[in-house]
């Protein structure tokens, strides 16, 4: 069986243990909610430990210097602006000489990016250092070279400075460090929001109709796709019922496997428009558009002759629209808690 197959089956079981509470059920069907824990929650954004506060400054300086860029005037924030909900607010991403993303695709948030397992829309990076090059050199975007990039930041002496201070006199400009660098800076990003209060055990966290919201997110099998500490960030098989009725603008259909990389839900209210080509503005459309592309497993298990026998039903995802207006009100739950980023005065030029 498909490994696929199992974590679904896995997922689908979990949701069948009858007198749960919501909770229970949510954490049982594999949502984990951002720790409240700061040690904890410092053990899973930075296992390496190389986080300190001169490389995070440093790197949330280089995240909005647009002299990164060949043109000078994209910045990482241009695309992933941390005010807008950390996206570009349109449906295609616009780069180098207003060219827009030849595949038609829409910038994923930053917040939260580090719990990711995948990034990218086809899922070929996995982690944000390598995520971060792809930008930097794209000519598309912010269309550098990674002569470029290491000339203008030298040609910076605070910069060179602060290098040296966040790593010490034997890290080496390149590439790799600078993508290092704006990745400790993208890690902090995390917004805590009452969804997270409800999974730690405040049952007052959630109103009754995000609740309801929750309950019927789980029920219906969005969760077996947004799942984890992202819900979602994982590569997940699309179009299982039908076709995604805008699926040939930008013509970008998966990572050639029919997998795609799930898009977080947190702080999906700040987040629009949607879906890897960004052509749906509305939430309430989004979610039934979901409804209509995806299926649910039903599971059933079944003690017989020879030992327990399982039996794996695809069934629709049928929504009404008060299931519909029950998992929008419960997405308002998952906005959270922004960070405050204070806008940097970069430094300039060699005089």
């Amino acid at each position: 069986m498909h490994i696929l197959n199992i974590i679904v089956l896995f997922l689908v079981y979990s949701l069948t243990v009858s007198g749960d509470s919501l909770i229970d059920k949510a954490k049982r069907s594999g949502l984990i909610p951002i720790p409240n824990s700061a040690d904890e929650l410092l053990k899973m954004i930075d296992p390496d430990k190389m986080l300190t506060p001169e490389r995070i400054e440093l790197g949330k300086m280089l995240y909005f210097d647009p002299r990164l860029s060949k043109s000078s005037k994209i910045s990482c924030n241009w695309c992933h602006n941390l005010a807008l909900g950390g996206v570009d607010g349109v449906s295609k991403s616009i780069g180098d000489h207003w060219n827009g993303n030849p595949n038609h695709l829409n910038s994923p948030t930053v917040y939260n990016a580090v719990f990711f397992k995948r990034q990218f829309w086809d899922g070929r990076a996995k982690s944000l250092e390598e995520q971060i090059k792809g930008p930097l050199l794209a000519p598309f975007e912010m269309a550098s070279t990674e002569k470029l990039l290491v000339d203008r930041i030298e040609s910076i002496p605070e910069y060179v400075k602060l290098f040296r201070e966040a790593y010490g006199d034997g890290m080496k400009i390149d590439l790799k460090s600078i993508a290092l660098t704006i990745s400790l800076f993208e890690r902090t990003l995390i917004t805590p929001s009452r969804y997270d209060k409800f999974l730690h055990g405040d049952e007052n966290a959630l109103s009754e109709k995000e609740k309801i919201g929750l309950d019927t997110f789980i029920d219906k099998g969005c969760v077996i796709c947004h799942n984890g500490v992202a819900l979602g960030g994982d590569m997940q098989p699309f179009e299982l019922r039908s076709k995604y009725k805008h699926r040939d603008v930008g013509g970008f259909h998966g990572n050639g496997k029919r997998l795609m990389k799930v898009p977080t839900l947190r702080n999906i209210t700040d987040t629009a428009p949607y879906f890897h080509n960004g052509m749906i503005w509305s939430l309430r459309d989004a979610v039934k558009e979901m409804s209509n592309v995806q299926v649910a497993y039903k599971v059933e298990f079944t003690d017989e002759k020879g030992g327990r026998q399982i039996k794996v039903n695809i069934i629709p995802i049928n929504l009404t629209d008060e299931d519909v207006d029950n998992i929008v009100a419960f997405f308002h739950s998952l906005e959270g808690v922004k960070p405050t980023i204070e806008y940097p005065q970069l430094p300039k030029y060699r005089d």
